[in-house]
């Protein structure tokens, strides 16, 4: 350490004022210090700190203003400066009215002979708090780190014990990157010697073509449904899906090969399950399968016309009561008549396209409560063309209802019940009318009445003039 030439008459011209406001300028705090270790006065520089607090350690000893624990430092510097006239720098702590500590790095030297010491500190506050920053930073990143080695624990773990063979592949250069102990039965190899290998590989060329078709809608979808190959150094035929996922700035694939006569239900199709899923994806009749809360699991090719979506992965997730009935409100009403019927027949209803289209249909539905995935069947017939091609009477007839309807509200019940009755009575006696060729006799026994009460109807609703009763009593 070099100082200053003492002899330099520059400092002996030097006073005690300007000494103390050197001092008070060297460090953000001077604390000057009697021979018996009392604190006599303190400075403080342009910082604010220990403004409050200065104000109560004059008159007490220094070693006093500091924290239990670090008043040793003090002491050992009180030594160390009347050994050597300076001490080295040590960090004590201050407590504060509010519970916190102040930390401050003192410099002691000695004022002449009298034995008196100034202590010079620097406020390590921001110091501190960046220390303390870094140490919750560490305890985070090695808590961030247990967690995932506890994840990936149980990830080996469930990928190792799995029955199906799991390979997971790198999607860009379609490189095994890993391989449990199953899939390296499967393939008669250890699973290790799986890795690095180019997939598709132990099939034929037909089924490594029906692979790589599986591969491409895993990608363009993020899964694909099961394909059933055989491999080359066995018959045992294999049922194979895939799925996309992204791993850091990765795409990889998890393709999974389970036994086509394992005995797990979820992934084993006998023929005439086959069958039966042929024959509803070719149903003309839309239908789709829903969990309880109406959300979206499998549809066939007529739901998706209907609902004007072009894959099964658009439908997938989505809720029913988007395409089907009233948002919100029809879905809850064919819960709970599944509730107390255990069944919904022929609930007449709109049906919503993705494009705004909307069609007329007739909903049945039909639930597994029990089952170990819960869900619900709903069947929808097309039934606007059957209302489009119906006869004009009964599209009159709806229509007429219809602006009845629009009249609740405005118009007594007991009116609305009157006038309803005449008008579905007109509409009978026309549609027997014209069923017999406007003969009245064959119409009064088609309706069930008198040949005179028909007149009286006809007058009534003024389908017939007063005068033509005579003429076509006679022309009958």
């Amino acid at each position: 350490m070099k100082l200053f030439d003492a002899s330099d008459p520059a400092y002996q011209k030097l006073d005690a004022r300007a000494a103390a406001s050197l001092l008070a300028i060297a460090g953000d705090i001077a604390v000057l210090v009697d021979p018996s270790g009392v604190v006599r006065d303190v400075s403080v520089g342009p910082s604010d700190v220990a403004i409050d607090l200065s104000r109560e350690w004059v008159g007490r000893p220094w070693p006093d203003t500091a924290t239990v624990e670090t008043r040793p430092k003090i002491e050992t510097l009180m030594r160390e400066v009347a050994a050597k006239g300076v001490s080295k720098r040590r960090q004590v702590n201050h407590p504060t009215p509010s519970g916190a500590e102040l930390p401050i790095a003192y410099t002691a030297v000695r004022l002449g002979h009298d034995g008196s010491v100034v202590a010079v500190g620097r406020d390590m506050r921001h110091l501190s708090s960046l220390q303390q920053r870094l140490v919750e930073a560490q305890q985070a990143m090695e808590r961030d780190y247990w967690r995932l080695r506890h994840v990936e624990t149980r990830y080996r773990l469930l990928f190792q014990l799995a029955s199906d063979g799991i390979l997971v592949i790198d999607a860009g250069t379609m490189k095994v990157l890993d391989a449990n102990s199953a899939a390296g039965q499967v393939f008669g190899d250890v699973s290790d010697r799986l890795i690095g290998r180019t997939f598709p590989f132990g099939v034929d060329v037909k089924a490594a073509r029906a692979l790589e078709e599986l591969v491409t809608s895993a990608r363009a979808a993020g899964r694909a449904g099961d394909v059933t190959i055989a491999l080359l150094d066995s018959d045992r035929p294999w049922h194979v899906s895939a799925s996309c996922f992204r791993q850091e700035s990765a795409t990889l694939l998890l393709v999974r090969y389970s036994a086509a006569d394992s005995s797990n239900a979820g992934q084993l199709e006998s023929g005439a399950q086959s069958q039966i899923r042929t024959l509803i994806e070719r149903s003309p009749d839309a239908f789709v399968v829903t969990d309880l809360d109406g959300h979206i699991l499998e549809a066939n090719r007529s739901f998706l016309d209907v609902a004007e979506l072009a894959s099964l992965e658009q439908a997938r997730g989505a809720l029913i009561s988007t395409f089907i009935g009233r948002p919100g409100a029809d879905f809850p009403v064919f819960v709970t008549m599944l509730k107390k019927h255990g069944a919904v027949r022929l609930v007449a209803t709109a049906a919503r396209g993705a494009h705004g289209a909307n069609t007329e249909v007739e909903v049945s539905a039909v639930w597994v409560p029990d089952a170990e995935e819960p869900c619900i069947g709903f069947t929808m017939r097309d039934i606007g063309r059957r209302l489009a091609s119906g006869p004009q009477g009964a599209r009159d007839l709806t229509r007429a209802v219809e602006d009845l309807t629009s009249l609740v509200g405005r118009v007594t019940l007991r009116d609305l019940v009157r006038d309803t009755i005449d008008l579905v009575e007109r509409h009978f006696i026309e549609a027997a009318l014209e069923l017999t060729n406007d003969n009245r006799t064959s119409a009064a026994e088609v309706l069930g009445v008198s040949r005179q009460s028909l007149y009286v109807k006809l007058r009534r609703h003024r389908l017939v003039a007063p005068t033509s009763e005579r003429d076509s009593g006679s022309a009958e």
